[in-house]
């Protein structure tokens, strides 16, 4: 019955080093986890294997982009209700107000001006 406890335990510790890596715990999350797992007998190196797996960073698309940053302040809009010139002017406004980094308005504007419809 303990090792079947101990393998709960490894588990759970290896399910929540794999969320935080991938939510931004990182390094962080391996120190604290390699020290908390180091008491596991025998099963240390699959937790630190799972830990020092390096975090991938996912490149949000434009329309992730549009969705996170316009909907903090109004209603989100459909592309196809401007043309693709409204909403390049829509966009330069909106990346001084909305203080959106450069790279993501450029995608949040291709993506709008490529489903712009009109």
């Amino acid at each position: 019955m303990k090792q079947f406890f101990r393998l709960t335990e490894v588990a759970r510790n290896v399910l929540a080093a794999v969320l935080l890596a991938l939510f931004g715990g990182g390094l962080v999350a391996t120190s604290l986890l390699a020290d908390e797992t180091k008491t596991a007998a025998g099963d240390t190196n699959v937790v630190a294997a799972a830990v020092s797996a390096p975090a991938v960073k996912k490149q949000l698309t434009g329309a992730e982009l549009y969705s996170i940053n316009c909907n903090r302040c109004h209603p989100e809009r459909y592309p196809t209700e401007r043309t693709a010139a409204q909403w390049k002017t829509i966009m330069l406004h909106m990346q001084i107000r909305a203080n959106i980094p450069v790279k993501q308005s450029k995608l949040i504007l291709q993506y709008l001006q490529e489903n712009s419809g009109r």
